[in-house]
């Protein structure tokens, strides 16, 4: 079973290196990676069955790993490495990912092996839903450190801040998320009711109290924001509101 482990601080990939070949003499380490870009091409080149991914990396979260990649391209599995128990009880439950607390201790990360080894082709299906839901009315989105489960009916609007975007959510909460605008509208082509009309902002349809075509254009919500709609994008809002009054 091939293996990578992308992780930021050396010492730690040393050490886990040295406990795949103690304890799971099955596991044939392909890589070590120090950051999360270079594991992306590492995945890609060397085509591993299981990474162990630490959380907390310069630049980028290893929460992020797989918006870089396309639901049919997880054929992998993954094992979490963090210090911070924080990360370990709620936030991955629902995608049944593993995870091991540093110091990693030997018992924990043979089990965590055998029990991927086990169950990895139902694992992969559980893993690309998870994070590219396509009959459920629930995203996944990295915050932080943390991985966000969000019910979208919940979502007012996203604005866009260059490599960041801002969930504003109907009861007001603010949420800052390391993704970009251009990929909440890749993510939101299985649900209808978003709809980029701005540059900078995506809104929820149905949260649209009303629609001025005077001064530009814009759109009120239901949590009291008014969004500009951008020129180019006003006769496609215009024509799924005609659609929507039928």
């Amino acid at each position: 079973m091939k293996a990578i482990i992308i992780d930021d601080e050396q010492q730690a990939r040393i050490s886990l290196r040295l406990l795949l070949e103690e304890f799971c003499p099955e596991i044939e380490l392909a890589d070590e990676c120090e950051n999360l870009p270079r594991g992306v091409k590492s995945i890609r080149k060397n085509k591993p069955d299981l990474v162990f991914l630490d959380i907390e990396m310069p630049g980028h979260s290893g929460l992020e790993l797989l918006d870089f990649f396309d639901e049919d391209e997880i054929d992998f599995g993954i094992i979490f490495t963090t210090a911070y128990s924080k990360y370990a009880v709620d936030v991955f439950k629902f995608s049944a990912i593993d995870y091991l607390l540093k110091p990693i201790s030997p018992e924990k990360l043979s089990e965590s092996v055998q029990r991927y080894e086990k169950k990895k082709n139902k694992y992969y299906k559980t893993l690309g839903k998870a994070f590219k839901p396509q009959n459920s009315n629930k995203i996944a989105v990295p915050s932080g450190s943390q991985l966000i489960l969000l019910n979208t009916d919940e979502i007012s609007f996203i604005k866009g801040e260059r490599a960041y975007s801002e969930i504003i959510m109907n009861d007001g909460r603010k949420i800052l998320v390391s993704r970009n605008l251009k990929k909440f509208e890749e993510l939101f082509e299985n649900f209808p009711s978003f709809l980029r009309i701005h540059k900078s902002y995506i809104v929820n349809f149905e949260q649209i109290l009303s629609f001025t075509k005077s001064d530009g254009g814009w759109v009120k919500l239901k949590c009291g924001a008014d969004i500009p709609v951008s020129p180019e994008r006003a006769a496609l809002l215009l024509e799924k509101v005609t659609s929507f009054k039928r």
